[in-house]
Protein backbone atom coordinates (compact mmCIF):
# COMPACT_ATOMS: atom_id res chain seq x y z
CA UNK A 1 0.00 0.00 0.00
CA UNK A 2 1.85 3.03 -1.35
CA UNK A 3 -0.74 4.97 -3.33
CA UNK A 4 -4.13 5.17 -1.67
CA UNK A 5 -7.35 6.85 -2.84
CA UNK A 6 -9.93 7.58 -0.12
CA UNK A 7 -13.41 8.41 -1.41
CA UNK A 8 -16.90 8.77 0.02
CA UNK A 9 -19.75 11.16 0.58
CA UNK A 10 -19.27 14.54 2.16
CA UNK A 11 -19.28 13.92 5.91
CA UNK A 12 -18.12 10.31 5.59
CA UNK A 13 -14.85 11.12 7.35
CA UNK A 14 -12.41 11.02 4.42
CA UNK A 15 -10.04 13.66 5.79
CA UNK A 16 -9.94 12.32 9.34
CA UNK A 17 -9.55 8.74 8.11
CA UNK A 18 -6.77 9.78 5.71
CA UNK A 19 -4.93 11.66 8.43
CA UNK A 20 -5.09 8.64 10.73
CA UNK A 21 -4.06 6.27 7.93
CA UNK A 22 -1.08 8.55 7.33
CA UNK A 23 -0.11 8.28 10.99
CA UNK A 24 -0.27 4.47 10.75
CA UNK A 25 1.62 4.16 7.44
CA UNK A 26 3.86 7.21 7.20
CA UNK A 27 2.38 8.06 3.79
CA UNK A 28 1.82 11.72 2.91
CA UNK A 29 -1.80 12.90 2.83
CA UNK A 30 -2.98 15.02 -0.07
CA UNK A 31 -6.34 16.64 0.71
CA UNK A 32 -7.68 17.39 -2.76
CA UNK A 33 -10.09 20.01 -1.40
CA UNK A 34 -7.13 22.11 -0.24
CA UNK A 35 -5.68 22.06 -3.75
CA UNK A 36 -8.83 22.37 -5.88
CA UNK A 37 -10.49 25.25 -4.04
CA UNK A 38 -9.12 28.75 -4.19
CA UNK A 39 -10.04 31.56 -1.76
CA UNK A 40 -13.76 32.32 -1.57
CA UNK A 41 -14.64 28.88 -2.97
CA UNK A 42 -13.37 29.63 -6.47
CA UNK A 43 -12.86 26.45 -8.51
CA UNK A 44 -9.59 25.62 -10.23
CA UNK A 45 -10.12 25.62 -14.01
CA UNK A 46 -10.64 22.09 -15.37
CA UNK A 47 -7.49 21.85 -17.52
CA UNK A 48 -5.30 23.22 -14.73
CA UNK A 49 -6.94 20.85 -12.22
CA UNK A 50 -6.29 17.79 -14.38
CA UNK A 51 -2.65 18.80 -14.88
CA UNK A 52 -2.22 19.22 -11.13
CA UNK A 53 -3.72 15.79 -10.38
CA UNK A 54 -1.47 14.21 -13.05
CA UNK A 55 1.53 15.80 -11.28
CA UNK A 56 0.38 14.59 -7.86
CA UNK A 57 -0.13 10.96 -8.89
CA UNK A 58 3.45 10.82 -10.20
CA UNK A 59 4.78 10.90 -6.65
CA UNK A 60 6.11 7.61 -5.29
CA UNK A 61 3.58 7.34 -2.49
CA UNK A 62 0.53 9.16 -1.18
CA UNK A 63 -2.93 9.07 0.33
CA UNK A 64 -5.39 11.23 -1.65
CA UNK A 65 -8.73 12.04 -0.14
CA UNK A 66 -11.58 13.54 -2.11
CA UNK A 67 -14.15 12.59 -4.71
CA UNK A 68 -13.71 14.90 -7.71
CA UNK A 69 -15.26 12.60 -10.30
CA UNK A 70 -13.57 14.42 -13.17
CA UNK A 71 -10.16 13.10 -12.06
CA UNK A 72 -11.21 9.86 -10.40
CA UNK A 73 -10.02 7.74 -13.33
CA UNK A 74 -6.55 9.35 -13.20
CA UNK A 75 -6.29 8.58 -9.49
CA UNK A 76 -7.70 5.05 -9.83
CA UNK A 77 -5.21 4.27 -12.61
CA UNK A 78 -2.29 5.45 -10.46
CA UNK A 79 -3.28 3.95 -7.10
CA UNK A 80 -2.76 0.49 -5.68
CA UNK A 81 -5.48 0.79 -3.02
CA UNK A 82 -8.96 2.33 -2.92
CA UNK A 83 -10.83 2.85 0.34
CA UNK A 84 -14.50 3.76 -0.05
CA UNK A 85 -16.07 5.13 3.12
CA UNK A 86 -19.65 4.05 2.43
CA UNK A 87 -21.30 5.36 5.56
CA UNK A 88 -25.07 5.80 6.00
CA UNK A 89 -26.71 9.02 4.86
CA UNK A 90 -27.83 10.12 8.37
CA UNK A 91 -24.27 9.80 9.68
CA UNK A 92 -22.89 11.90 6.83
CA UNK A 93 -25.60 14.55 7.18
CA UNK A 94 -25.02 14.80 10.93
CA UNK A 95 -21.26 15.16 10.44
CA UNK A 96 -21.64 17.84 7.77
CA UNK A 97 -23.85 19.92 10.06
CA UNK A 98 -21.56 19.34 13.04
CA UNK A 99 -18.52 20.36 10.95
CA UNK A 100 -20.28 23.52 9.74
CA UNK A 101 -20.92 24.54 13.34
CA UNK A 102 -17.42 23.65 14.55
CA UNK A 103 -15.59 25.55 11.80
CA UNK A 104 -18.11 28.35 11.25
CA UNK A 105 -16.40 31.44 9.88
CA UNK A 106 -12.99 29.79 9.36
CA UNK A 107 -11.31 27.25 7.12
CA UNK A 108 -10.97 23.71 8.39
CA UNK A 109 -7.49 22.10 8.39
CA UNK A 110 -8.04 20.05 5.20
CA UNK A 111 -9.48 22.95 3.20
CA UNK A 112 -7.82 25.74 1.25
CA UNK A 113 -7.17 29.03 3.01
CA UNK A 114 -9.86 31.59 2.38
CA UNK A 115 -12.60 28.96 2.16
CA UNK A 116 -14.53 29.55 5.34
CA UNK A 117 -16.70 26.60 6.29
CA UNK A 118 -20.16 26.95 4.88
CA UNK A 119 -23.24 24.87 4.50
CA UNK A 120 -25.67 25.49 1.68
CA UNK A 121 -28.57 23.76 0.02
CA UNK A 122 -26.46 22.62 -2.94
CA UNK A 123 -23.97 20.81 -0.71
CA UNK A 124 -26.65 19.34 1.57
CA UNK A 125 -28.49 18.10 -1.53
CA UNK A 126 -25.29 16.49 -2.84
CA UNK A 127 -24.72 14.68 0.47
CA UNK A 128 -28.39 13.66 0.74
CA UNK A 129 -28.45 12.31 -2.83
CA UNK A 130 -25.01 10.70 -2.68
CA UNK A 131 -26.34 7.18 -1.94
CA UNK A 132 -28.49 7.28 -5.07
CA UNK A 133 -26.08 9.00 -7.46
CA UNK A 134 -22.48 9.16 -6.27
CA UNK A 135 -22.43 5.79 -4.55
CA UNK A 136 -23.71 3.89 -7.58
CA UNK A 137 -21.12 5.54 -9.86
CA UNK A 138 -18.31 4.74 -7.45
CA UNK A 139 -19.40 1.11 -7.06
CA UNK A 140 -19.58 0.79 -10.85
CA UNK A 141 -16.09 2.25 -11.20
CA UNK A 142 -14.74 -0.08 -8.51
CA UNK A 143 -16.17 -3.15 -10.29
CA UNK A 144 -14.11 -2.21 -13.35
CA UNK A 145 -10.81 -2.03 -11.49
CA UNK A 146 -8.40 -4.94 -11.44
CA UNK A 147 -5.11 -5.40 -9.66
CA UNK A 148 -6.09 -3.00 -6.89
CA UNK A 149 -6.86 -3.59 -3.24
CA UNK A 150 -10.36 -2.26 -2.64
CA UNK A 151 -11.90 -1.77 0.78
CA UNK A 152 -15.49 -0.72 1.35
CA UNK A 153 -15.99 0.41 4.94
CA UNK A 154 -19.63 0.83 5.93
CA UNK A 155 -19.41 2.16 9.48
CA UNK A 156 -17.22 4.04 11.91
CA UNK A 157 -16.50 0.69 13.57
CA UNK A 158 -15.27 -0.86 10.31
CA UNK A 159 -13.08 2.19 9.68
CA UNK A 160 -11.64 1.97 13.20
CA UNK A 161 -10.97 -1.76 12.81
CA UNK A 162 -9.25 -1.18 9.49
CA UNK A 163 -6.99 1.52 10.94
CA UNK A 164 -6.19 -0.63 13.98
CA UNK A 165 -5.28 -3.57 11.73
CA UNK A 166 -2.99 -1.35 9.65
CA UNK A 167 -1.35 0.08 12.76
CA UNK A 168 -0.88 -3.36 14.35
CA UNK A 169 0.04 -5.61 11.46
CA UNK A 170 0.10 -3.66 8.23
CA UNK A 171 -2.04 -4.24 5.18
CA UNK A 172 -2.57 -7.87 4.17
CA UNK A 173 -1.84 -7.14 0.52
CA UNK A 174 -4.87 -9.00 -0.81
CA UNK A 175 -6.66 -7.80 -3.88
CA UNK A 176 -10.36 -7.78 -4.46
CA UNK A 177 -13.27 -5.98 -2.92
CA UNK A 178 -13.28 -6.21 0.83
CA UNK A 179 -16.42 -5.44 2.78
Amino acid sequence: MKRVVVIGSGGSGKSTFSRRLSEATGLEVIHLDSIFWRPNWERTPKDEWERKVLELVERDSWIMDGNFGSTREIRFDACDTVIFLDLPRPVCMYRVIKRAIKYRGRSRPDMAEGCSEKIDLEFLSWVWNFPKHGRSRILGDLRCLSGKSIYILKSKGEAESFLARIADTGINGSNGIQA
